[in-house]
């Protein structure tokens, strides 16, 4: 029989030493880098969800800290936007949703009158999010970071305004489509810019993202200011723009069009979902971005173009954000000002839904909806004043938006520190030679 490691026959196993290995050996423990890196791969479930406990923990403490029930406030949230719909709730129970079965609940939150619309209103932001996240999320996976989606949402915006009321007198389903097409083109050459200039100069993304939503911002707030192009025609002195026409505005399916019903802009963003996982996954195009973005000079090295990825990656994901705006006129807001252009962030929202999400389609989907939820479950609009005040639970939203950015990265930050550390370690341990030998 063979005595080397690995011989035929029965014999156990030889290591270098000589000495065969006992069969009761202790099981290989994995390290603290091995164990997060399992964590990372398990379906990119296990961080995000952690992620989120730890911030809503987090946040709970704050709120305690002001003298509020951190219960009551999240209980309050959940009504608010409307989740409880989904819930037959009594006292202390719920039937599960399409069963008879009965269960435990921690709150007794009877249904509402207005839980319906809370949820409309909730899922009419998740459709903004999913696509803002996507457009984040999309660059990510070709290793670019996207800070632009706000100006990209905001030039879908203007071009949404302008084709929703420009022409009063074309088809509904024409002008359904071709505000939606342009505007996507539209956001979609706004980010390319961003991407030619990484892929031409080696101008770093986050610069010319962050500069371009700043020409964005101008633009917009010069098109709907006083006197501008897209201004008030019949209100000179309101900085807003005129509301799209009736031609121009999207189906509801849910609930009353005249209370911004959800709209089926919902669809749109869940095959934008659809269409996110087929491209990066079963595609040519997917392949090149996801090996990109993995290591481009390995992708150069393999024949693939990475200046030219680099550009259609951002003009996908400004797609995704001009999508996002135009839906948002033509479903839900129908005119937009200047107030408007200089308070909204859904853009910025994206970049936290992509994180907790992991760049995912199903983690994007389930975080949009938790921070649409967290956003319009806090509003003046839905919250319950007596457990606490829009202006403190609109901070509480922010404050947990910053966590789950902090948190996101932890794992990624202990994984550093801990192969650092097992870099640096075995030079600080190593012996000295012997005097002996150095002389």
């Amino acid at each position: 029989m063979s005595s080397e490691p690995g011989g035929g026959g029965g014999d156990l196993q030889t290591p270098p030493t000589g000495e065969p290995l006992a069969a009761d050996s202790t099981a290989y423990a994995p390290s603290v880098a091995e164990r997060l890196e399992i964590y990372q791969r398990a379906g990119g479930i296990v961080t995000p969800v952690i992620t989120a406990v730890f911030a809503f923990f987090m946040g709970g403490m704050v709120v305690l800290a002001t003298g509020h029930n951190p219960w009551k406030v999240y209980q309050g949230i959940f009504t608010g936007s409307g989740l409880n719909w989904f819930f037959h709730v009594g006292h202390h129970s719920i039937t599960v949703p399409f069963t008879s079965h009965h269960v435990w609940f921690p709150w007794n939150t009877s249904i509402q009158s207005n839980a319906a619309y809370n949820l409309q209103q909730t899922l009419i932001l998740t459709t903004t999010l999913i696509l803002t996240g996507l457009a984040v999320a999309f660059a990510f996976r070709c290793g670019l970071f996207n800070i632009g989606g706000q100006g990209q949402y905001l030039i879908g915006v203007i071009t949404g305004i302008w084709i929703g009321t420009t022409f009063p007198h074309l088809a509904r389903g024409p002008h359904i489509l071709l505000a939606i097409a342009v505007a996507s083109a539209c956001g979609a050459a706004w980010a390319a810019i961003a991407g030619f200039l990484k892929a031409t100069t080696g101008a770093h993304e986050v610069i010319t993202t962050i500069m371009l939503n700043w020409i964005a911002y101008w633009i917009g707030s010069y098109l709907f200011g006083q006197g501008g192009p897209l201004q008030n025609s019949t209100n000179p002195s309101v900085p807003v723009s005129d509301s799209v026409v009736n031609s121009a505005k999207l189906p509801v399916f849910w609930g009353n069009a005249a209370l911004q019903g959800l709209h089926i802009g919902f669809f749109i963003a869940l095959g934008a979902l659809v269409a996110f996982w087929f491209v990066l996954n079963r595609t040519t195009l997917g392949y090149e971005v996801r090996a990109v973005g993995f290591n481009p000079e390995a992708a150069r090295y393999g024949g693939i173009s990475v200046a030219r990825n680099y550009i259609v990656a951002m003009a996908i994901a400004g797609g995704f954000a001009g999508l996002a705006g135009v839906l948002d006129m033509l479903g839900y807001q129908y005119r937009f000002g200047v107030l408007d252009v200089q308070t909204s962030q859904l853009g910025f929202i994206g970049i936290a839904v992509a994180l907790l999400g992991r760049n995912k389609a199903v983690g994007v989907a389930l975080s949009a909806l938790l921070f649409a939820s967290l956003l319009y479950g806090t509003s003046s609009r839905s919250i319950d004043q007596t457990v606490l005040k829009p202006e403190l639970a609109g901070n509480l939203t922010l404050m947990i938006q910053a966590l789950v950015l902090l948190f996101v990265g932890a794992d990624v930050l202990i994984m550093a520190l801990w192969q650092a550390r097992r870099r640096v370690l075995p030079r600080r341990l190593k012996p000295s030679p012997p005097a002996s030998e150095t002389a």
